[in-house]
């Protein structure tokens, strides 16, 4: 068979572009026990013992799914979960079109494969974005670097990144692919706290090797988030500057502003260029991502306290259900010292995935309708019960549930199914109609007392506190009070927004009231931060 010049001339280039990729690929400068690392962190098998191009070539064969494209091998949760949090609707995910969403997250994914490939050619420049300012401390501390002044986050993140490779080289620790001793200062609950504000599953069972791990397989996206949050704040920063203040920065960074350039085609310019210049939109920007930093450390802080106070009232058999709904094993005579410390330590963990405490706030209504679909006989006669009560109803779909997730297989399947397809008709705003007795009994099961002549409004007020405490700790969901304060450094954001159209009309604005438009404003959206943060805690302690 005899083949073109030119086909041959193409095939050539091709193995001279694949060849010339593979050369540049960051793992080829990595020690065989990154390597390693690198595959165990993504539980990858690999030989031992195996020589440096073995590990190489298994690393190459993986590197295309779990780095430059990791979403390919995402389940449905995760693939709706993404395009939900970048406002994307998408349609509900079958085998069918599951290719179809997989190619709309790779438009609007994060960076280009090469981006990613690049990233790993320095690490120290992503790996502690996700880092908080308590952590960036800490690290600093236990390797001897002193601290910066101010200790700001952005300070304390140049520090770090300064010293990274100092400090691996100390302990004698390679830094391409860092080892666990970059999270040597991290406890075993900052890891899981880490892993759960992100909605990362815990390895089962868990130990702080796996811990690690897994922090470190998902630091790269973890940072890139964070990266897209800052580039969201930075252009809130960017629509509060005039015309006039943007050709100001242009002409103080050196950067020619072509004649006649409309609005668009400045704030264009700023953001192409915005990446290498350090000046007074670094600064601002700086600015205002420390006030939401500051805002939002604070709500959490708010947010524990008034956590730590409901908890403070539950019965011991409440404090184990919420350690149950979770997964975490709930000591054999645990006493209640020892059992709230256990809350306390799982507090950011909301509930997640089917439980037998699923069925905890469901209707009378929603009970019978589920459980008469289910297969066991026990089921089928609590659901045509006439006289029967409500906790009775619960104990039963929780007594099918857990049997059937002892059972597995087809039964528990079908159990699952179930629930799924129960959620279409139990809503949030279950209590709504409930009974004064049922109300009475259900915060009874939470230890905590209802006074004499309390009215229906105010125990549906104090079930559904309790509920949303219960189903996700400190980490609440839109539209509660907690989630609320925790999104208190938004106030940040909006008060920018507000202030950018009276911004833009100003054409005469000077740089220096630009700058101090600037100050003033990221004071008043501190000021208001805090003040949000107050009333959502004077609301708590209303209705506690």
């Amino acid at each position: 068979m005899r083949f073109s010049s030119a086909f041959l001339l193409a095939l050539a280039a091709e193995a001279t572009l694949a060849s010339s990729w593979f050369s540049k690929a960051a793992y080829n400068k990595w020690h065989e026990t990154e390597l390693e690392r690198w595959l165990s962190d993504h539980d990858i098998p690999y030989p031992s013992p195996a020589d440096r191009k073995d590990l190489e070539n298994i690393v190459k064969d993986n590197w295309q799914s779990k780095v430059s494209a990791p979403y390919q091998n995402w389940d449905a949760a995760q693939i709706q979960a993404y395009l939900k949090d970048r406002g994307q609707e998408a349609q509900k995910t079958t085998e069918k079109n599951t290719d179809g969403l997989i190619a709309q997250i790779k438009n609007s994914w994060y960076e280009t494969e090469d981006q990613a490939q690049e990233s790993y050619n320095s690490v120290k420049d992503w790996i502690f974005d996700s880092w908080t300012e308590s952590q960036l401390k800490a690290f600093l501390d236990k390797n001897g670097i002193p601290a910066p002044q101010p200790r700001k986050r952005d300070t304390l993140i140049a520090s770090a990144r300064e010293n990274y490779e100092i400090a691996g080289k100390k302990v004698g620790e390679t830094v391409a692919y860092p080892g666990n001793w970059l999270y040597e200062s991290w406890s075993e609950s900052d890891l899981k706290a880490w892993l759960d504000e992100r909605g990362i599953p815990a390895p089962q069972p868990s130990s702080r090797d796996k811990l690690i791990a897994s922090v470190r397989r998902n630091a790269r996206v973890a940072s890139l988030k964070v990266q897209e949050t800052e580039r969201n704040v930075s252009d809130a920063v960017l629509d509060t500057w005039s015309d006039s203040t943007i050709k100001e920065w242009a002409d103080k960074n050196g950067i020619k502003v072509p004649q006649g350039s409309k609005r668009n085609e400045l704030v264009a310019l700023v953001r192409k260029h915005r990446a290498n210049t350090v000046s007074s939109f670094g600064a601002a920007t700086s600015k205002v991502n420390n006030e939401a930093a500051r805002a939002t450390d604070d709500a959490k802080l708010k947010s524990e306290e008034a956590f730590n106070s409901v908890i403070g009232s539950w019965s011991d058999s409440r404090l184990k259900a919420y350690l149950d709904a979770r997964g975490v094993p709930v000591p054999q005579n645990g006493k209640r010292d020892e059992l709230t410390r256990l809350v306390r330590l799982n507090s950011h963990k909301a509930a997640s995935g089917w439980t037998a405490w699923t069925f905890d706030t469901w209707t009378t209504d929603n009970l019978k309708s589920y459980l008469g679909t289910q297969g066991d006989k026990a089921s089928k006669q609590a659901a045509k019960k006439k006289d029967i009560t409500r906790d009775e109803l619960v104990k039963q779909a929780q007594a099918a549930y857990s049997s059937a997730s002892k059972a597995g297989g087809t039964s528990y399947a079908s159990v699952t199914s179930a629930l799924a397809q129960a959620t279409s008709y139990v809503k949030d705003s279950s209590f709504e109609t409930w009974t004064n007795s049922e109300l009475k009994a259900y915060l009874d099961g939470y230890g905590v007392p209802v006074p004499q002549g309390t009215k229906t409004e105010e125990l549906k007020a104090l079930a559904r506190r309790q509920a949303t405490y219960f189903r996700y700790g400190t980490s609440s969901p839109s539209g509660t009070v907690l989630a609320k304060l925790q999104l208190a450094g938004q106030w940040v954001l909006d008060q920018l927004k507000i202030g950018a159209a009276s911004g833009r009309q100003e054409a005469g604005y000077q740089t220096e009231k630009g700058a101090e438009y600037l100050k003033q404003n990221a004071a008043a959206a501190s000021k208001q931060a805090a003040e949000a943060t107050q009333k959502g805690r004077d609301r708590l302690k209303q209705e506690l």
